[in-house]
């Protein structure tokens, strides 16, 4: 995880009478817990702590039948990372990343048309390739990504997160940035609002790479769409890393040519924001995507969010 700009001992010792009390209260629990089993009709829950260490505590519960099996995993840290495991799947809160010196979400100054695009008029839009601040109406071009986020409780059992809003922005397949290095472009930038399944989908290309970074999509998740258009904080920022496999496939293409020295340069593990996160962490960071260069590529991922 990293926040900055883009770029247990156990100690022994115990008497006997200790040691002889504490295997007593370990007898109890064990009976508790064997009775809370038989109650629940087959269900056991374990609460355990964590060492102090950046997993805080853990709590699991598994419930078994004869014919399915699921489990339910959270774990919170001061940092407000969360996992949870239900039946669908995990769902992780991934690291809290910078959003980086091109937001346009009013936390910096752009030499573009507006710093925030969150408050301009046609920011809410599914497909994100056009610009849509100002009189231009240029569509970005290359190679066509479909990415799908699903906004999940990790504290609910991995509930959908309805009503939530999510903004995405990337660099074009040059590794500019609209309403920086291009000024009067805005395109590769939008909002979508999570249905009643926690899910939006945005229309868009797959970004290029630039010298420095590994490639990758910004994103920040607001409670409300009207936090979001009105500048209010979010309540998760980070980013989504692009799978090896299609990064290679891209930027074999001449229209991605300037991608590809930068590409070769780059990776998850010396990258300045991916590189000191949980192997959990990126899982989730990177969306699993599937497709081709010609077809175009559909990739998703699952949002947890420490509520």
């Amino acid at each position: 995880m990293n926040t900055t700009n883009e770029q247990h001992d156990d100690h022994h010792g115990h008497g006997l009478a200790e040691d002889l009390a504490r295997m007593e209260k370990m007898r109890v629990d064990r009976r508790r817990a064997i009775g809370l089993f038989a109650a629940t009709g087959g269900s056991a829950i374990v609460l355990g702590c964590g060492d102090g260490g950046s997993s805080g505590s853990t709590v699991t519960v598994s419930t078994s039948s004869a014919t399915a099996t699921s489990t339910a995993t959270a774990t919170a840290t001061a940092t407000a990372t969360a996992t949870a495991t239900a039946t669908a799947g995990a769902c992780t809160v991934p690291a809290t990343e910078t959003n980086g010196p091109y937001p346009a979400d009013g936390t910096n100054t752009s030499s573009g048309l507006t710093s925030n695009a969150l408050t301009a008029s046609g920011v809410v839009r599914s497909d994100i390739r056009s610009s849509f601040v100002g009189t231009s109406t240029t569509v970005a071009t290359g190679t066509l990504l479909t990415l799908t986020i699903t906004v999940v409780d990790a504290n609910n059992g991995c509930a959908p997160l309805a009503g939530y809003a999510v903004y995405i922005w990337h660099c074009d397949k040059d590794g500019k940035y609209s309403l920086y290095s291009l000024p009067n472009e805005s395109y590769l930038r939008g909002v979508q609002v999570t249905d009643s399944n926690g899910q939006v989908t945005f229309t868009t290309i797959f970004p290029g790479c630039y010298s420095g970074r590994y490639p990758h999509i910004h994103f920040e998740v607001f409670s409300s769409l009207a936090n979001a258009t009105s500048g209010r904080s979010a309540v998760l920022i980070s980013q989504l890393a692009m799978p090896a496999t299609a990064c290679a496939a891209v930027y074999a293409q001449s229209s991605y040519s300037n991608s590809v020295s930068a590409y070769n340069a780059s990776s998850i593990s010396s990258d300045n924001v991916f590189g000191d996160n949980t192997t959990a962490q990126m899982a989730v960071m990177t969306p699993a995507m599937t497709g081709s260069v010609s077809a175009g590529y559909a990739a998703t991922t699952t949002i947890g969010i420490a509520t």
